[in-house]
């Protein structure tokens, strides 16, 4: 996608004679500043995932990827690469992608002489990141379709509520749930996207960065004003990404989701998951006893960061050092109250996932042309 005049992935590999390294957005300095950096280690992309420099199921898969082919060009070794994904894994459980990223660079390394781990993780991390993008483009393409679909059948402007940030900052590029978005739009669709802020990390704000850099009709929303707007008939279409969805279809996804879909069910608004078939654990059917909920720092919740009156990025604290704070980072939304679930193979009803992917069983899935 575009800042201003020129294109940006959310994370390149950089190559030189003399050094690997990965550029990134910085995604902890925005909305209020762009700025990237560069992670010339795996100890750098370990603190980048754990801090949210960045962040989305799909892209901290590819930068784990990147992080591992990193620690290659340091020690090669079996012992040595066992013990760095290890590590990348433990920086956010939560997310799939994570795993599975770090899963198939070990399967490709571990059938490769030592002395040739270093190409050889360095392209199949090149390929992983190749491969989201294009897995972005079709889950856009499909849900671009539905959104479409809507539009045509109701001659209007086409109302979609949004929760966390599924966009291409999320992933290497185009995003998940805002693919679909950016194509209808793009198309030609009449929408509006109403923004959830998304406490207490306010990945809303980033959302409504993005649309606003693409020109995408939006307004910004407390997170509890989705309900309210959602019985009052303003809402078209509930649509969010997730950080891992069960083979029998629950979405685990940025806290607050459940709630979304709780309300999208009450008031007969359909409610869809945009995913890659990376973000599917085929492992898992018990959402509740198979998902890992991070639990983050208590300072997310008890600091609030904005912009001071004097332009500077300020932190202000609204509750005591002393006071108690729970921080779930996910919640779960059981299939029953899934819509469907948008993957680059189309829109599949969440008990049909296994059918669909019957050939993944939790590996990498070719992506068709659309």
């Amino acid at each position: 996608m575009n800042v201003g005049e020129r294109h940006y992935r959310s994370i390149w590999p950089i190559v030189s004679n003399e050094r690997r390294a990965v550029g990134i957005v910085d995604q902890t300095r925005l909305p209020f500043e762009f700025a990237t950096t560069e992670l010339g280690s795996w100890r750098q992309v370990a603190v980048a995932i754990r801090t949210m420099q960045v962040r989305g199921a799909p892209l901290i898969g590819v930068a784990a990827a990147y992080g591992l082919a990193l620690a290659t060009f340091e020690d090669a070794s079996d012992a040595e690469l066992t013990a760095v994904a290890g590590q990348l894994a433990e920086t956010r459980p939560t997310a799939v992608n994570l795993r599975w990223a770090l899963e198939r660079m070990q399967a490709v390394l571990r059938t490769t002489p030592p002395g040739k781990r270093a190409a050889a993780a360095w392209s199949e991390a090149d390929r992983i990141a190749e491969e989201d993008v294009a897995c972005n483009r079709a889950i856009g393409a499909h849900g671009a379709r539905l959104i479409g679909g809507l539009h045509a059948a109701r001659r209007r402007v086409i109302r979609i509520l949004t929760h966390c940030n599924a966009g291409w900052i999320a992933t290497v590029d185009f995003g998940t749930a805002l693919s679909a978005i950016y194509q209808a739009f793009d198309a030609g669709v009449e929408l509006h996207v109403w923004v959830d802020e998304t406490r207490p990390r306010n990945q809303g704000l980033l959302t409504a960065w993005e649309l606003a850099a693409h020109g995408v009709p939006h307004t910004l929303i407390a997170d509890n004003a989705g309900g309210h707007l959602m019985r009052r008939g303003e809402v078209d279409l509930v649509l969010v990404g997730a950080d891992r969805v069960t083979r029998r279809g629950d979405v685990c996804n940025k806290i607050g989701t459940y709630l979304k879909a709780v309300a999208a069910r009450d008031n007969d608004v359909p409610f869809y998951a945009a995913v890659p078939a990376s973000t599917i654990d085929w492992t898992v059917d018990d959402a509740d006893a198979g998902i890992e909920i991070e639990a983050r720092s208590p300072d997310e919740l008890r600091l609030v960061g904005g912009l001071a009156a004097d332009g500077r990025v300020a932190s202000v604290r609204i509750a005591g050092a002393e006071t108690p704070v729970a921080n779930p980072a996910f919640d779960v939304t059981p299939a029953r109250l899934v819509t469907g679930i948008i993957t680059e193979r189309g829109i599949v009803a969440p008990e049909a996932l296994t059918r669909a992917f019957s050939d993944a069983a939790g590996a990498a899935v070719a992506v068709p042309a659309t």
